[in-house]
């Protein structure tokens, strides 16, 4: 109760500082989920001023400001917006194979639009974008903060850094035609460059390919791509900048020499051994895990035009990544919520809350891995994450109880992101 007494003076104290002319929205509901605690809040109020919460309570005991709007949601379960951590916005997955092909470069800018949409209807308010095409992602994050267009925050990675021939370059044509995507670092010295190359023109992470792909030609899921030397000096570069570093890496090798080059989140971890989950658990290297979309890939995926070599692919490692999730989490991995949305559709990226429940977490553990823990390791715990003063006024709502079952948070009712109402259903 100090503590909490506490934050609301601060809060107070910021919203006196914003000026008289600062908008303040008062945020009733029934519940609420207070992800640091890890426990529910009945009838709690947010107070929020300028787009920052200022206050934290129970109805009754915190004071609503003259003058604050009012934002009413009898019978619903409040909390913080969620965070996908690994997302492809200028993706669509109906265009699988060589359809994608058909379209001219900057459609998939457009295909962002919606897609940035889909995901904050769907609760998501922050994402982080590992991988796009022409900087697509740095595009629609600036669209986005102008208020051009509707959407997410974004943290971007602009385009993947990895090794000629590897799941980052584009292997689906003959020679002839000369294609390899601009981003290959065949060294320590070109990877740094490339670091430098993707802050320059907007990206705020740095996304690597340490090994192979499922969606990729030619190449094996579990073949590492990048020396340790490479991944190294990638993230140190990284680092001294400022960045964080996310690995793509599903085979067992790469894993390792990725968490010991100091990468700081491994995407996939499909293969991951015994060694990898003992290292990463004593180094604190965060696994994005992608255990749902296995379910979307096989069932539409022919379809949708995706090649049979990568449907075999997904059908080799689908279920070994989803028992090896089970297994890191088990030992003490910290685990962020990330689910490759753009491989299956936006908008429905909170199906994989069930399947993470199903494969070891509670529904709790499961929101705090899209919210205080994903903060975290976006190393912006000061923002988002949670509903707590000094952070954005990021809020979703749900009809039922989250904590009973998970699979409320595919119906989110509510969104306000920064203190504005971008959603309110019934």
């Amino acid at each position: 109760m100090k503590t909490m007494l506490a934050l609301t003076a601060v809060g107070l104290a910021l919203a006196a500082a914003t000026g008289a002319d600062a908008k303040t929205v008062a945020v009733s509901a029934d519940r609420m989920i207070d992800v640091v605690k890890g426990q529910v809040v009945d009838r709690p109020l947010v107070v929020i001023t300028d787009g920052r919460i200022t206050a934290v309570g129970v109805q009754g005991q915190v004071q609503v400001p003259a003058g604050a709007e009012r934002v009413d949601l009898p019978g619903e379960t409040l909390l913080p917006g969620l965070i996908d951590m690994h997302v492809h916005m200028d993706s669509d997955p109906t265009y699988g194979g060589f359809n994608s092909l058909l379209f001219t470069d900057n459609f998939w800018t457009i295909i962002g639009v919606r897609n940035a949409r889909r995901d904050l209807d769907a609760g998501f308010t922050t994402v982080r974008n590992v991988g796009s095409g022409d900087f697509n992602d740095v595009a629609l994050m600036q669209a986005i903060d102008e208020k051009v267009i509707v959407g997410p925050r974004i943290v971007p990675s602009g385009g993947l850094i990895g090794a000629t021939g590897g799941h980052c370059d584009s292997n689906e044509f003959p020679p002839s035609m000369k294609q390899a995507s601009p981003n290959v670092a065949d060294s320590p010295e070109a990877g740094v460059y490339k670091v430098r190359y993707m802050k320059k023109y907007g990206a705020q992470v740095i996304k690597i390919c340490a090994t192979g792909g499922v969606f990729s030609h030619g190449d094996t899921p579990g073949a590492q791509q990048l020396s340790y030397e490479e991944m190294k000096a990638i993230a140190d570069e990284a680092h001294m900048d400022g960045m964080r570093v996310a690995a793509h890496a599903h085979g067992a090798s790469g894993i390792r020499e990725a968490i010991r080059a100091g990468i700081d989140t491994i995407e996939h971890a499909s293969l991951v051994d015994d060694e990898g989950i003992k290292m990463a658990k004593e180094r604190g290297t965060w696994f994005s895990m992608d255990i749902y979309n296995t379910d979307y890939t096989q069932a539409e995926g022919k379809k949708n035009g995706v090649l049979e070599e990568n449907l075999k692919k997904d059908r080799d490692i689908g279920q070994i990544q989803r028992d090896n999730f089970r297994k890191a989490f088990k030992a003490g991995v910290k685990m962020v919520f990330g689910t490759d949305a753009g491989v299956y559709p936006h908008g429905t990226n909170a199906n994989q809350f069930p399947v993470m429940v199903q494969y070891g977490m509670t529904p709790m553990q499961a929101v705090q891995a899209a919210t205080v823990n994903a903060a975290e390791a976006l190393n912006r715990s000061a923002d988002v994450g949670a509903i707590q003063v000094g952070r954005y006024g990021d809020l979703i709502a749900v009809s039922s109880d989250p904590m009973a079952d998970v699979s409320a948070l595919e119906h989110v009712d509510f969104v306000m992101k920064g203190g504005e109402v971008m959603k309110k259903g019934r």
